[in-house]
């Protein structure tokens, strides 16, 4: 699905220290953007259980062994990776869309939910790789980053770019990308393949990243919602 403009991220998990301060801005936009005022002063802010467009994972793992001599070596490692919706170049939540709600921008490459079109049935939730699809049980449609249009169009970065204190995230065509940061490196667990859906996502990988499906670590946390 080749885009006129590809949109994407940069992710340097060399420099993210999992403070989350990307994954709450993004949580306070999408509960201003899915609920109206008089929903959040009735109700306080809208929980909206099991949404988080974008959410901080702590990865990590290793083993600690003793040597003969009674000292002790490892290979103890963790790191931070900040997650949301990669617009991919393939989206598999496209293909499993079966009305054509979940549709790809062919000006920009973004990845949107046309929601009068949406009927739930979570089809692109369970083939996404990125858990970036998501429903909202209380309307019963699929919600997704998009890459925060509205901020776009008023020339500014998606709020989680902007928030994050310590530029961890940056978010410009591809090709702007890659010429400011270069190719990127492969990408490490908890990503999943690349092969899968080519993700517009250039990251820096952490020095201890870990190869994606090697299964050296585990995910250590669970994103509040």
């Amino acid at each position: 699905m080749t885009a006129e403009v590809q949109l994407g991220f940069y992710f340097d998990s060399s420099k993210c220290t999992g403070c989350k301060t990307c994954h709450v801005a993004c949580k306070d936009r999408m509960v201003g953007n899915l609920r109206s005022a008089d929903d959040v002063a009735n109700a306080g802010v809208a929980s909206l259980p099991g949404m988080l467009w974008r959410r901080v994972y702590e990865y990590g793992g290793g083993t600690w062994n003793k040597n003969a001599d009674g000292s002790y070596e490892q290979n103890v490692f963790a790191y931070y990776m900040s997650i949301g919706c990669n617009h991919c170049a393939h989206p598999v939540c496209v293909k499993a869309c079966p009305t054509g709600a979940m549709h790809k921008r062919q000006d920009n490459g973004l990845v949107l939910v046309e929601e009068s079109l949406c009927i739930g049935c979570e089809s692109c939730s369970r083939a996404c790789p990125y858990d970036a699809p998501q429903i909202d049980t209380e309307r019963k449609v699929m919600t997704k980053c998009d890459g925060c249009q509205d901020r776009l169009a008023a020339g500014k970065k998606p709020i989680c770019v902007e928030s994050c204190p310590l530029r961890a995230l940056d978010f410009d065509t591809l090709e702007n990308l890659k010429a400011k940061y270069g190719e990127g490196d492969a990408h490490i667990a908890p990503l999943p393949s690349q092969s899968i859906t080519t993700p517009s996502l250039i990251l820096k990988a952490n020095i201890h990243g870990q190869p994606s499906g090697s299964g050296a670590g585990s995910v250590l946390n669970t994103p509040e919602v």
